[in-house]
């Protein structure tokens, strides 16, 4: 019977969406299964075959789940803010809603053909103002939080506001940016706008002046990983430090909970790395040195304090504010340009250059509390502001970058722990060796030393010992248009958040979205963007001079606000009085299964981590984690075709009233056969273009260079699409495409001779492979969509799972498709005579039901195991083994169905519906194991003699290994090879084999 799978793809699409299949129920009575996958962005190019790779395989454990009896939540939306529209409305002026929402259209529509069973109706995107208006209500829960480090966690900021009544900042253990000191006499003499300026100090939103990667070309602000080799990622502009007012978000406070919470998780280990690396805990102590001359105080936080004695100078980082101060008047052209070099660097970029070193002297020393010793005070882009002080006392003896910097600047380099190793030549880190050249610290192992050197600091009352993480507060503001307004006015240049019922804030319309002329970011722009306070509303702009009018806040939030929580609003999608109900949230709970990418490691999942803490906190959820088990999916990459090209270009000299005169000369381009690149000969390419100047279109003769055109090989990647089944593409179709893409035409194909490319010409050149990350770039994307027309959705979606294991990346091949195509007519002809649907209501055999049972043994394995590539091969096997068989059975066709049904959804409803059911497959119960059914009855076992296999002989699998040693022996076979003699040796490995030595 002809699998017809575009009619059968569309009859069961429609069927899903017209009786809402995959939607999700309330009822909580049912056990739940949460199934996610990272949010996507909605791109102009629409999805290549690499982007559903995690979304399949979410998918199929979504349907598996629902044939075990659970309640899956299973949606999809949109992270639809971002900069890639903003940037496309300012080329173009087109609105970015409107990109937005045609990027989503085309989503939308591919991730329907693929047949995906996601929860339609609770679909969000980031940008809808129903949406933000939560994301906002977040951030004002934020802001009016603080972090209580005596009972770790968030409260309200009104509890705040109670203590410092009662008590000033006595007993006061805050989260904060400075330890400020008052009494509740001095807090209630206040003047209110002193009072909102101390609570900045604790809130969990605040506004600081902050450290940025500021981008001018894009006028904002970039997140580090929008930021690569000192360049934003979106058009490559140069990116630079700037200290400017931001908001920010203090996820500082919950580094210790980040980190004792991975503890919890089922994430793979190189993930909660990154996040420990990045959260970078560390233990030591927090010591102050005077500077010689000033009044200021340089603090450094060290993990090592037991080698102060081994510190001969010290590093500030370039923006450390201290700089400006102890910089001297003859070092400050020196300090001034390094400051400005490294503000080209992102932070990023500062910590992975670990081998180049570079700095400039203040002029300034600080003192060795100590030793005494004067230490020169340097700057380097090494030292980060956001980490510790942003100082460091340097102990270049024992730390590899302290000992590349000491060596550049010829400083010196003192041992304090016991070695024999030269320290003059490298430095020496260990925590085993005891202390040397440190007065009261000698002959002390590491932790002896490190305990007494703290008690010493902290007796001295120039530190204390003291935990610090790396972890850096996110910055939260961007100086675009297209993302979420941050729902906060300014009175008397302090913030104030709007009513919870003025909100959603919505994103006002503007003529253009670049910065003002004043250089406001792009809302700066809007007419009608102000905050009446008195009527609670948004008005003119032009207001603001009245007396209850005040301005917003012109910068909105960043990209990962939306997305730092999408995954509770998927509960409760619809809800216009809180975000989500608390009895959904209580029954849904945490992601049980949430699968995408590891580059959101440091960014997306650590943020999701921490607003949900916090909500966790305030008491609006119960989770403390939002995503209990997470899988990264590998990468689909593509075959990439590439062609090699030598473009002559050259000008013609004349001498027109004794001065030379050059013109311009029409390149000539030469394609080259991958294999003949090492023979191409410049003297005979020089002399054919001579000969066929004409051809080429040149009315003189040039003065072209040929002597090097082999180092001039141009290798260009060339759209997959030209290629074909022999790796080979016509040329003409090839000139056609270089044209269209701008690369110029092509004059003559080298394949061993030079030829002349003609209209009338037909050369086959035979393209170079490589795979690489699938990337429009790149010419090398596959769309699903022709996968889908030719091959069908359940081909693409069996295929994506087969390629192996779905953590490792795997190149895609289009040829592989035939297979799984191939399996699925065989598939849907089990259930076929021909023409005429087949199915007997005949009891299997024994034989038929141990070949099911042995895949339902094998596909529960594999799906709980996310093995989905060894379900496909055991798919493959079983349809092949019921083939030879003739297996037409109704008891063992109807469970083949549904086993297959979450890998091949579309095929397995339209023959579970020929199998006489009107209802959809997907809440079939899964079929059951039954062991018995994979015992052997017989065994057969090869037999060897003197380690040569003779013969098989079957046997009972209930016989033991006497019983078998007795039965061989009584063999015929076995008895003409005995001759009447008496073996040596009989080894019986039971139910395996047996072995005679004679």
């Amino acid at each position: 019977m002809f699998y017809d799978h575009q009619q059968i793809e569309k009859k069961w699409q429609k069927y899903w969406e017209d009786n809402q299949t995959y939607k999700t129920s309330d009822n909580t009575d049912k056990p739940k299964f949460y199934v996610l996958d990272m949010f996507p962005y909605p791109s102009g190019a629409g999805l290549h075959v690499g982007h559903p790779l995690g979304y399949i395989a979410s998918d199929i454990y979504a349907r598996y789940k629902r044939h075990q009896g659970f309640n899956v939540l299973h949606p999809v939306g949109y992270d639809s803010f971002g900069l890639p529209a903003e940037q496309y409305a300012i080329q173009t002026g087109q609105h970015p809603a409107i990109t937005t929402e045609q990027n989503i259209t085309r989503y939308e529509e591919q991730l329907r053909k693929i047949g995906f069973s996601f929860d339609w109706s609770r679909e969000v995107r980031t940008s809808d103002a129903s949406y933000y208006k939560w994301t906002q209500w977040i951030f004002i829960e934020l802001f009016h939080s603080w972090y209580n480090k005596g009972t770790d966690k968030a409260e309200p900021i009104s509890s705040l506001v109670k203590r410092f009544e009662e008590k000033g900042t006595e007993g006061l253990n805050a989260n904060q940016n400075d330890e400020l000191n008052f009494t509740a006499e001095e807090w209630k003499e206040a003047s209110e706008i002193d009072k909102e300026d101390i609570l900045l100090n604790y809130r969990l939103a605040y506004r600081a002046e902050t450290t940025v990667n500021w981008c001018p070309a894009l006028g904002t602000v970039l997140a580090n990983d929008e930021v690569k080799d000192g360049k934003s990622e979106r058009g490559g502009f140069p990116v630079f430090q700037k200290k400017m007012m931001q908001w920010s978000m203090r996820i500082s406070a919950y580094s210790e909970r980040l980190l004792q919470g991975l503890k919890t998780l089922d994430w793979p280990q190189p993930l909660k790395d990154s996040q420990e690396y990045w959260i970078g805990k560390s233990q030591g102590a927090q010591v102050r040195f005077n500077v010689e001359g000033h009044d200021e105080i340089v603090e450094v936080f060290t993990t090592r304090p037991d080698t102060i004695f081994g510190a001969t100078f010290m590093v500030l980082a370039p923006e450390n504010p201290l700089v400006e101060t102890i910089t001297t008047a003859e070092q400050k052209a020196e300090v001034d340009s390094y400051i400005e070099e490294t503000s080209k660097k992102t932070e990023r970029d500062r910590m992975a250059d670990v081998k180049n070193v570079s700095g400039a002297f203040t002029g300034s020393y600080a003192l060795n509390p100590f030793s005494g010793e004067r230490m020169p005070i340097y700057i380097s882009d090494y030292v980060l502001m956001g980490y510790g002080t942003g100082a460091v006392m340097a102990v270049p003896a024992h730390d590899e970058r302290d000992h590349r910097f000491a060596k550049k600047f010829n400083l010196e380099i003192k041992k304090v722990v016991e070695t024999d190793e030269d320290v003059q030549e490298a430095s020496f880190d260990s925590k085993d060796s005891v202390c040397v050249n440190s007065d009261f610290l000698n002959g002390l192992n590491y932790n002896d030393a490190k305990a007494l050197i703290i008690s010493a600091i902290e007796k001295r009352g120039i530190g204390h010992g003291t935990t610090n993480y790396r972890q850096r507060d996110a910055i939260f503001s961007r100086q675009r248009y297209w993302g979420e307004p941050v729902p906060i006015y300014y009175k008397d240049g302090m913030p104030y958040t709007l009513p919870t019922s003025a909100l959603p804030l919505e994103l006002p319309e503007v003529e253009k979205y670049l910065p003002t002329e004043d250089g406001d970011p792009p809302l700066g722009n809007a007419k009608t963007f102000a905050w009446d306070e008195a009527n609670q509303k948004v008005v003119d702009t032009n207001l603001i001079d009245e007396k209850t009018v005040f301005p917003l806040e012109l910068s909105t939030m960043p990209g990962w606000a939306g997305s730092s929580w999408y995954f509770l609003r998927y509960m409760d999608p619809k809800n216009d009085e809180v975000f989500a109900k608390k009895e959904l949230s209580d029954y849904w709970g945490q992601v049980d299964l949430y699968i995408g990418g590891s580059e959101h490691a440091t960014g997306h999942l650590l943020y999701s981590r921490f607003w949900n803490m916090f909500l966790k906190d305030r008491g609006y959820i119960n989770q403390d984690e939002p995503f209990q088990k997470l899988i990264n999916q590998g990468m689909i990459l593509g075959m990439s075709a590439f062609v090699y090209l030598v473009t002559i270009k050259s000008a013609t000299k004349s001498n027109v009233n004794d001065k030379t005169h050059w013109r311009e000369v029409e390149p000539v381009q030469i394609l080259i056969d991958k294999d003949k690149l090492t023979s191409i000969n410049s003297l005979n390419l020089e002399n054919f273009v001579r000969e066929n100047i004409n051809e080429l279109s040149l009315d003189f003769i040039p003065e072209l260079n040929f002597g090097d055109v082999i180092n001039k090989v141009r290798k260009l990647h060339i759209d997959v699409n030209l290629v074909n089944s022999n790796n080979q593409v016509n040329v003409l179709g090839l000139v056609d495409w270089l044209e269209n893409y701008g690369y110029g035409g092509l004059d003559i194909y080298f394949d061993g001779e030079f030829k002349l490319i003609k209209n009338d010409s037909d050369f086959q050149y035979k393209v170079d492979n490589e795979v690489e990350k699938m990337s429009k770039s790149k010419y090398n994307v596959v769309n699903p969509d022709d996968i889908c027309e030719e091959y069908g959705a359940d081909a693409l979606r069996l295929y994506e799972m087969f390629l192996g294991p779905l953590e490792q990346s795997k190149p895609w091949n289009t040829q592989g498709l035939s297979g799984v195509y191939g399996f699925l007519k065989k598939f849907w002809n089990l259930y076929f005579d021909g023409d005429t649907f087949s199915v007997s209501d005949e009891e299997p055999t024994k034989a038929e039901y141990k070949v099911l049972h042995t895949l339902i043994k094998k596909v529960v394995y594999d799906i709980e195991n996310f093995s989905f590539n060894t379900s496909v091969s055991s798919f493959m096997i079983a349809v092949n083994e019921l083939q030879k068989i003739k297996c037409n059975k109704r008891n063992i066709l109807e469970p083949l169905a549904v086993i297959i049904s979450p890998y091949a959804p579309h095929i397995c409803e339209e023959v579970w519906n020929l199998l006489g059911y009107s209802e959809s497959i997907e809440f079939e119960k899964f079929p059951e194991l039954n062991e018995e059914y994979l015992v052997e009855d017989e065994i057969n076992y090869p037999v060897s003699v003197n380690g040569k296999m003779k013969f098989k002989i079957s046997l009972s699998a209930q016989l033991s290994a006497q019983e078998v040693e007795v039965l061989v022996l009584q063999n015929e076979k076995m008895k003409e090879i005995l001759a009447g003699n008496t073996p040596e040796k009989i080894i019986v490995v039971h139910k395996r084999i047996i072995n005679i030595v004679i």
